[in-house]
């Protein structure tokens, strides 16, 4: 593993120890530092902020895995991220609570709305309310997606198959 990758996983694992004592809005670069014994200027070599560390930990542990699995369709992806979130909650959980810029939440609602567009193609027609109807959607999900592991007591399967219930074009209809 080369140097860099090494440094970055040091600071990962820094994270997530301080994620299960505490909310990631009260952690700082410092605190990420000092648990493992780095400098400021070591963790800001190689990211901006805690944000963008804690979108790498997301990228490496699962996009980059979903990515090397090949066929990608919003089923696999729903079932696959919420399979990830749900071992991982107390970390998402954390991270999904902050709202803003460079946060988690806005980049894996990026993430989203990039899928959506992609592969809810038999829900969502392209005309002129497209980027509404996907905006729509990522914000549903994603809201869902944030009091679903708050509550933590739906297993994955079960969220999986309600939001594919609530967003199939004929449940849909009134």
């Amino acid at each position: 593993m080369p140097d860099s990758s090494i440094t970055k996983k040091a600071l990962a694992d820094a994270l997530k120890q301080l994620m299960a004592e505490k909310p990631l809005q009260k952690i700082s670069v410092g605190d990420i530092c000092e648990r493992c014994n780095m400098n400021r200027k070591s963790f800001y070599y190689h990211f901006r902020d805690k944000y963008d560390l804690v979108n790498w930990v997301f990228y490496t542990e699962f996009a980059e895995q979903f990515i090397g699995e090949g066929q990608i369709t919003s089923g696999f992806f729903l079932e696959k991220i919420c399979t990830y979130f749900y071992r991982n909650r107390a970390f998402y959980v954390s991270a999904l609570e902050q709202e803003g810029q460079n946060s988690f939440s806005e980049y894996f609602a990026d993430v989203m709305r990039s899928l959506l567009s992609l592969y809810y193609t038999d829900v969502v027609d392209r005309d002129d309310a497209y980027e509404f109807i996907i905006t729509f959607y990522t914000d549903a999900l994603l809201a869902a997606l944030k009091r679903w592991l708050r509550e933590g007591t739906m297993p994955p399967e079960r969220f999986v198959d309600l939001v594919r219930r609530a967003t199939n074009r004929r449940a849909a209809k009134v």
